[in-house]
């Protein structure tokens, strides 16, 4: 909520001249009486103490309290003992003035730069609030909070120097240590910790990526359907974008060849395709990494959920498997701890880590160190293990229930796309089902489903919705999806 009056103590902006014929009493207590009809000094809020004014302003204390003297004498201000001077409360409304705001004057050339399309950026009615089947989600009340709380405080009772100076443009050290043991285990990423890039969030990694990497009329691979997040980085840096059709096997390579045989880059998420869910077969990742390599285009391999997997053990990053060094991996832990921490990393090949670390500096010069060095202990200390452990047994509970109570849509010719692994899957729609009405009618129903279309570049070949798991306890699962198919079966 935002705050409707200033802080209590602080003196508003205010000026005497000392050279005007008016004495300097008079100047503050006009100045007084007009900042309170006009309403910058609301009613009922404090006013600086007479000395505190009159150190600031570099006047006697007499002239103080002879303009306060005056404004409580007409009513605009009145004294507490023991607390103090306030704006009335008493004032007639119709005394009170809200300035006018100024004008249009002659139309000028406008001043603001032409932004491309961005998908996503106003709210639509899944993406609001919260509810069953909000993508992106986490189970927020499974989070370890004692823990981290714990740990947070211990940080800021004894802060390091290191914590509260400037900080590398890469992130803090010891994060950055813990991440790349972290990943050449659990994901078969091959990094040292000079490779990695602690970002605020994915999405700043993405922005990095378009800024280091492209320039205006480069062409860039995206999967169909696929992130707009990505799209919309891409857009601002005034890419090309290239919708690559994806099937059973990931995104199609030669498709790709064929549409932008002259792209940058492609933005890939291998692991966990988003939001179909396919896994790009060792075929296709072997085929993307020759075509990088043929090319010297780079590939950005988007990790963003493959720590759950449900039917296997998690697949193996393609950045594990590249040898001449095209892979920029992403990661982020906005899904597998919670979304407000802002916190995502990069591995970059050895020879982007300078200019990325250049740019970075010249944009934001380096991520806030407090949590980074919280999630550090997190991570070295077993916490972040163990967390994943858990939330991967809850997830797949949940997405098992959600799976058992779509059943019998199935019959009437609904089909479930991927399942295996993550915090989402797909229900994909009958023909003559428009998915973006169903999500509408649903939203008035408290059920936050986005339409697959939404996720397509071009011309949506698939009409279906995207639903999320992550938050929706598995006894709430079947109530849910009831709303769901009165959502789904109500005439448009």
């Amino acid at each position: 909520m935002a705050v409707r009056t200033p802080l209590p103590g602080l003196v508003p902006i205010l000026a005497v001249d000392r050279r005007s014929s008016q004495p300097l009493g008079r100047q503050l207590y006009e100045a007084y009486r007009e900042a309170i009809v006009d309403g910058r000094i609301r009613a009922g809020q404090p006013l600086p103490s007479t000395r505190t004014l009159a150190s600031e302003l570099g006047v006697s204390r007499i002239v103080v309290v002879g303009a306060f003297e005056q404004l409580q004498a007409e009513g605009y201000v009145e004294s507490r003992p023991g607390a103090g001077t306030f704006a009335s409360r008493t004032l007639p409304e119709d005394a009170l003035q809200t300035p006018e705001p100024p004008r249009p004057g002659p139309r000028r050339p406008r001043k603001v730069a032409k932004l491309p399309r961005l998908e996503g950026t106003h709210p639509e009615p899944w993406s609001e609030g919260f509810g069953p089947f909000r993508m992106s989600q986490p189970a927020l009340d499974r989070f370890p909070f004692q823990t981290w709380g714990r740990l947070s405080a211990r940080h800021a009772k004894n802060p390091k120097r290191a914590l509260l100076a400037y900080g590398d443009p890469q992130g803090y050290p010891p994060l950055r240590e813990a991440l790349a043991g972290y990943l050449r285990i659990s994901r078969g990423v091959r990094c040292t910790p000079e490779q990695i890039m602690v970002v605020s969030g994915s999405q700043q990694g993405l922005d990095l990526c378009a800024r280091v990497l492209l320039e205006p009329g480069s062409e860039v691979w995206f999967e169909e359907p696929g992130y707009s997040g990505a799209r919309n980085a891409f857009r601002l840096a005034g890419a090309r974008l290239v919708p690559v059709p994806v099937d059973a096997e990931g995104l199609d390579v030669a498709r790709g060849e064929a549409l932008g045989p002259r792209a940058r880059a492609a933005y890939v998420t291998p692991s966990h395709q988003y939001p179909l869910g396919m896994t790009l077969s060792a075929g296709r990742r072997l085929q993307l990494l020759d075509w990088a390599q043929r090319t010297g285009a780079w590939l950005l391999e988007d990790d963003y959920d493959s720590e759950y997997r449900y039917e296997s053990q998690p697949i193996a990053a393609l950045q594990g498997l590249d040898r001449a060094q095209r892979v920029i991996y992403l990661g982020t832990f906005s899904k597998v701890l919670y979304p407000a921490l802002r916190l995502g990393y990069l591995v970059l090949p050895p020879e982007l880590v300078e200019p990325f670390r250049r740019v970075r500096d010249a944009t934001d010069i380096f991520p806030a160190t407090f949590h980074q060095a919280v999630l550090t202990d997190f991570i070295t200390e077993g916490h972040f293990a163990r967390h994943l452990r858990r939330m991967k047994l809850l997830y797949r509970e949940r997405r098992t229930a959600l799976v058992a109570a779509l059943q019998p849509l199935l019959s009437e010719g609904y089909q479930i796309l991927g399942d295996q692994a993550g915090m989402h899957l797909v229900l994909a729609l009958p023909r003559g089902k428009r998915d973006r009405q169903v999500a509408e009618r649903a939203a008035q129903l408290g059920i936050r489903a986005m339409p697959l279309s939404e996720t397509y570049l071009g011309r949506a070949t698939r009409q279906g919705l995207v639903l999320g798991y992550g938050a929706t306890p598995a006894p709430r699962m079947r109530e849910a999806v009831e709303r769901l198919a009165q959502a789904i079966q109500s005439p448009p």
